[in-house]
């Protein structure tokens, strides 16, 4: 949503009615020019002119030709201060507002999006044929590559069942217990409703966390 601007005729407008209020500018005085008053609030002339039309409209000021700008009335003057502080509150609500919405619209766009990956995963799991294979590309790098299904105790570990294994472009079906999984495999299996997670899980590279004494190679080489 666009920001409100306030036209810069309407604030010089404001800053007149100010003065007029605080008594600056005296009922019955005259500004005897417009020039002074665009140099005394660094305006153009015509915005100074259209600053001067807005309180002549509501009787706070009368423009008389060729003797300046006579001061009517302080009352009405305050009147307009008043009703434009409502009108900007107002105007800042609404701002305020807006940006709650959009806020929210974004938290709720997020949260649809996690809430789509929730369900597909949710489908994949619940109704997934425990005769239909999971399929993994193990294209990460892990520790546990380079090893054999047997070395891995992958079942006993994951409770899937490797049934192939697809290297470059062979395919290797129920491969044995000394079949080394190698990065950029794609692993074939089967298992119960918790396998294709037990199995990622199993391939993940683990955090690694600071040796002991890390940070203290003398006392490490002393205890050798």
């Amino acid at each position: 949503m666009p920001k409100i601007r306030e036209p810069r005729y309407r604030k010089i407008a404001f800053l007149i009615a100010e003065k007029i209020v605080n008594n600056e500018y005296r009922v019955g005085t005259k500004l005897h020019a417009r020039s002074t008053l665009s140099t005394t609030f660094g305006v153009s002339a015509e915005t100074a002119r259209k600053a001067i039309n807005v309180l002549s409209d509501l009787d706070i000021v009368r423009a008389v030709h060729g003797s300046g700008v006579e001061i009517l009335s302080r009352e009405k003057a305050k009147s307009f201060l008043n009703q434009a502080a409502e009108t900007t509150n107002i105007q800042n609500i609404h701002v305020q507002i807006n940006d709650l919405i959009d806020e929210q619209k974004s938290a709720l766009d997020n949260l649809s999006g996690a809430l789509s990956t929730l369900f597909e995963q949710t489908q994949r799991v619940q109704q997934h044929n425990p005769l239909t294979p999971y399929e993994l590309v193990l294209d990460q790098a892990s520790p546990k590559l380079n090893q054999s299904i047997g070395g891995l105790n992958l079942w006993q570990n994951t409770g899937a069942t490797v049934i192939g294994i697809l290297h470059n472009e062979d395919l290797i079906v129920s491969p044995g217990p000394y079949a080394v999984i190698e990065s950029g495999d794609t692993l074939y299996f089967v298992g119960n409703d918790t396998s294709y997670q037990a199995v990622q899980h199993f391939f993940t590279l683990p955090r690694l966390l600071p040796e002991p004494n890390a940070s203290y190679p003398e006392m490490q080489s002393r205890a050798f």
